[in-house]
């Protein structure tokens, strides 16, 4: 192959030099690509096989550098539909192989292209099995990824900052996620191949969704069910959210430690639930929600994050296959009497679902809408809209 023909080849690559830098001074050696530049964040892994670009765009990832531990990313390339957020707060992404010429009738852009218009970090070429194995066995570590054309990577400063960085234990990063003013979605409802997204002409139910972090797909499911959304700031106070006279409310995902958002978010939940309005939470909206019961939340070691985690519904013992992300729980210990544990995770029986028993207010710790993921838990909502038909029937407020 002469040099004409190598530098048009789909799998050219320009051998640039990027870098990891760990807190205990572990250096990962890579080939930069997306965003020159250098950013710091917890280092978690990723075992989905699919939606990259859904995961990399979830606010959940705020704060965090993702190892994903399947080969293949960036083969089916980027589009303008699989996003879950008009910003990307990822730090960065590390990858094992290169990214090929993507093949996929959607695809419009690469993921290299992709990651430096909204400047994502990322690196390839490292031992990313290596790297999973290390925060397996000593959690997810604090650490800085770096790309820099020219090579100009100075180790000892790299170091340095993944040290100095607090981590996300005792970080309120819902306030930097968050609108910053109510809104009302735009009711577009899920993706079918060969239509897209269609327009919900139907709203017969309002919802508030509180936002922590939230995915776009997770305002399409409501729009399936013919929904208008109204989604607010995190910090909104209950008042305020009662004033829209809600049929439901939801309590979003997002990033950060939940009892730093807690501070502010449990005064409002707690608020909300004396209306007896439907509450349903999911991720970090769970984890408020506990916190809200009067339960406790804690850092785990191993967080769980990848589409194919087994969860066990308590209520009727059937197995659900998950997408989940997350590196804080509930500490179920804490749980008061008044608060059933509906859903435990068959990995490491950490809890996965709650219910208050007098009240229909639940949650859930995985992610029910499955963007990217199994389409097991969808029944979730249809439990939550059924409460919200009642209470719409009801208005009490």
């Amino acid at each position: 192959m002469n040099k004409k023909q190598k530098i048009n080849s789909a799998n050219y690559y320009r051998f640039y030099p990027g870098i990891l830098v760990l807190e205990n001074k572990t250096v990962y050696k890579g080939i930069g690509i997306g965003y020159e530049g250098t950013a710091t964040g917890e280092v978690c892994f990723n075992t989905s096989l699919t939606g990259y670009q859904e995961i990399i765009s979830d606010p959940s990832y705020a704060g965090q550098i993702i190892n994903f531990t399947f080969p293949h990313i960036g083969n089916v390339g980027t589009n303008n539909e699989d996003i879950e957020s008009d910003k990307i707060w990822t730090k960065g992404i590390i990858l094992n192989s290169e990214i090929t010429n993507p093949s996929n009738y959607r695809s419009l852009k690469s993921l290299d292209l992709w990651l430096k218009k909204n400047k994502i970090i990322g690196l390839t070429g490292l031992d990313t099995r290596s790297l999973t194995n290390y925060i397996r066995d000593n959690g997810a570590p604090k650490g800085t990824i770096s790309y820099n054309k020219k090579g100009n990577l100075n180790i000892k400063k790299l170091i340095n900052n993944s040290v100095k960085w607090t981590g996300l234990k005792g970080l309120d990063l819902a306030k930097t996620v968050t609108t910053k003013k109510k809104y009302i979605w735009k009711g577009f409802k899920t993706w079918k191949k060969e239509i897209g997204y269609e327009k919900n002409k139907k709203k017969f139910f309002k919802i508030v969704a509180i936002d922590y972090g939230i995915k776009k797909n997770i305002l399409r499911y409501f729009s399936n069910f013919s929904c208008e959304v109204i989604v607010v700031p995190c910090n909104l106070e209950a008042k305020e959210i009662i004033k829209l006279k809600p049929d439901g409310i939801f309590l979003s995902n997002g990033p950060g430690d939940p009892a730093a958002t807690g501070k502010y978010a449990i005064n409002i939940i707690q608020k909300l639930i004396k209306t007896n309005i439907p509450v349903f939470g999911i991720c970090l909206g769970h984890q408020l929600l506990a916190l809200a019961l009067k339960a406790k939340t804690k850092k785990m070691k191993l967080g769980h994050r990848g589409a194919n985690h087994p969860v066990k519904n308590l209520i009727n013992n059937k197995v659900e296959i998950t997408s989940q992300n997350h590196g804080f729980e509930v500490v179920k210990e804490s749980l008061p009497k008044y608060v059933e544990m509906t859903h435990k995770s068959l990995f490491d029986n950490s809890v996965e679902g709650i219910k208050l028993k007098n009240k229909p207010v639940f949650s859930v710790q995985y992610h029910p809408e499955s963007n990217p993921g199994p389409q097991d838990s969808h029944y979730l909502f249809n439990q939550f809209i059924n409460e919200v038909k009642k209470n719409a029937k009801k208005k009490r407020y």
